[in-house]
């Protein structure tokens, strides 16, 4: 006779141990998406800094190993130089323009270092005799970094010239280029204008911050779990 009340007394001691275990891993998944908001508000706050700044000379080799996205990424840089290969190598890419190729060309810099620029969207291919600026070009544009392996879906295929990220390493070894930027230069304005020339200023700024509705549905989720506990504790 006694055996059932205390298998039943032993149930409600697992429940009320798993809703206190479920409480505080639900509250302290809602501090950490407090703590990645805060991260993330932070993040966004620098990058508009960065987009609004002075450009600066873009990074030489001596800093390419302390690089990182989340330190120097959208940074506003300008260089001047020449173009080493022209048009530049076409990306696949998908704008608010529509479906088409970013041309991405590497830039002999008169610091003594090539970084690609990224000079732009174009909707088709242009021809293979388009001819490069004479002289040199000043760009002005937002450091990015290399994107390797690919995108869409589908890996980069250097031999066959389908490129679908823009992982300058990977052109750079295609094109036999050596000191090459680990990053390359969204270009925005360019000096002397290329008025035919592809559409600038198309880079996307976005974060998603979805941190707050997950603080909100861990803290539920928690007060859920403690109130339920409470009630095993009151009326059990």
């Amino acid at each position: 006779m006694s055996e059932a009340p205390a298998a039943g007394r032993g149930r409600r001691r697992a429940l009320a141990l798993f809703l206190l275990v479920a409480t505080l891993v639900f509250a302290g998944l809602a501090v950490w998406q407090v703590e990645r908001r805060s991260e993330k508000l932070a993040l966004i706050a620098r990058v508009e800094a960065r987009i609004h700044a002075e450009p600066v000379a873009p990074p030489p080799p001596a800093a390419w190993p302390s690089i990182t996205r989340s330190g120097d990424e959208y940074r506003r840089v300008h260089v001047t130089g020449r173009y080493l290969a022209y048009p530049g190598t076409p990306v696949k890419a998908v704008t608010e323009r529509g479906p088409g190729y970013w041309l991405l060309a590497p830039l002999e810099t008169d610091a003594g270092f090539t970084v690609y620029v990224n000079r732009g969207f174009v909707p088709a291919l242009p021809p293979e005799a388009a001819h490069a600026p004479r002289g040199p070009v000043t760009v002005t544009g937002l450091l990015r970094m290399t994107e390797p392996g690919g995108g869409f879906l589908r890996s980069n295929d250097p031999a066959a010239g389908r490129w679908y990220s823009r992982d300058v390493a990977a052109m750079a070894s295609a094109a036999g280029l050596a000191n090459v930027a680990p990053y390359f230069v969204d270009a925005f304005e360019v000096t002397p204008p290329e008025p035919d020339g592809p559409v600038t200023g198309l880079t996307v700024v976005r974060f998603a911050n979805n941190h707050l509705v997950y603080v909100l549905t861990w803290a539920a989720l928690a007060v859920m779990s403690l109130a339920l506990l409470v009630r095993l504790r009151r009326f059990g």
